[in-house]
């Protein structure tokens, strides 16, 4: 028995074969060009594993519908990538293979996926936060992905800026939004340059910490989780977790109780495959 798993990133497609016990068996990846093209590929690779194949777990970029109620279910919405804006992902996948299928987002996927077997194993209230080219939060309230009106969209919490940091950030709806201020992107928008030229000891990473520092205190006075995933490329930046430890500390002042940071906030235990881990445990959980 078998299952299926897709991690549909904004810059790359991950698929997936996997086993009950959610060990990747064959996996590949390709960019994501549109959607008629990267679906071609897709295609082609689960053709090939229809043998057995019981079902597919999706965590998709987004902003997507999650609303099993919803007309518009299964939909990539308002993307910035324009050739996917409105395009009904779980719809192309169900007519393709009449299969089941889990559908969440990406960091929704990453959260499960550490939750199961990864730096969050056996606790049922979590976080996975995502530092990239943008910033995007799954969460687990009580075993359960949170989810009402729609998924969360906690990357875009409004951050005060920095005193000695006069970047107005680059998100096109909030400016300093956690997202605008904190994401890759962000650093280029400063200095110029990407984030993986720039030294370890700038200024700009002790604004980025701080940026995070405010956004985990607040899930962490709202969530209450028992611990924090936090991943992404700006956390490959040597000294970058326990510079946003620091700044977490120094803005809770003692609130509230919390584990013990080195237990509390903690870099992802499945490296860059707890997304697409994830989507192999949601596939075994609806088979």
């Amino acid at each position: 028995m078998k299952v299926g798993a897709i991690e549909a990133g904004g810059t790359k497609f991950v698929c997936a074969i996997g086993n009950e016990q959610n060990e990747i068996i064959e996996r590949v990846s390709f960019p994501t060009t549109t959607p008629e093209e990267t679906l071609a590929q897709v295609f082609a690779f689960f053709d090939q594993h229809l043998d057995g194949l019981k079902a597919i777990g999706i965590g998709s970029f987004g902003p997507i519908e999650v609303r099993q109620n919803s007309s518009k279910y299964g939909q990539i919405l308002s993307t910035p990538k324009l050739a996917w804006k409105n395009f009904d992902f779980l719809a192309a996948m169900k007519v393709r293979y009449d299969l089941p299928m889990a559908w969440t987002t990406d960091v929704n996927a990453a959260a499960v996926g550490e939750a199961s077997v990864g730096a969050a194993k056996g606790l049922d209230n979590m976080l996975y936060v995502t530092v990239g080219t943008g910033v995007g939060v799954g969460a687990l309230v009580n075993g359960k992905l949170l989810e009402g009106l729609g998924h969360p969209e906690m990357g875009h919490v409004i951050v005060h800026p920095h005193p000695a940091d006069n970047y107005a950030g680059f998100c096109p709806y909030h400016g300093n939004c956690l997202e605008g201020m904190a994401a890759g992107p962000s650093i280029d928008g400063r200095l110029g340059v990407s984030g993986k030229d720039v030294a370890p000891d700038d200024a700009v990473w002790t604004y980025v910490a701080n940026y995070l520092g405010q956004a985990l205190v607040d899930y962490t006075l709202i969530l209450r989780p028992e611990r924090i995933v936090i991943g992404g490329g700006n956390m490959k930046v040597p000294g970058m977790l326990d510079k946003i430890k620091d700044q977490f500390d120094q803005l809770m002042a003692d609130y509230v109780d919390y584990p013990d940071l080195a237990d509390y906030i903690v870099l992802p235990g499945l490296g860059d495959n707890a997304g697409i881990t994830g989507a192999l445990t949601l596939a075994n959980q609806v088979k």
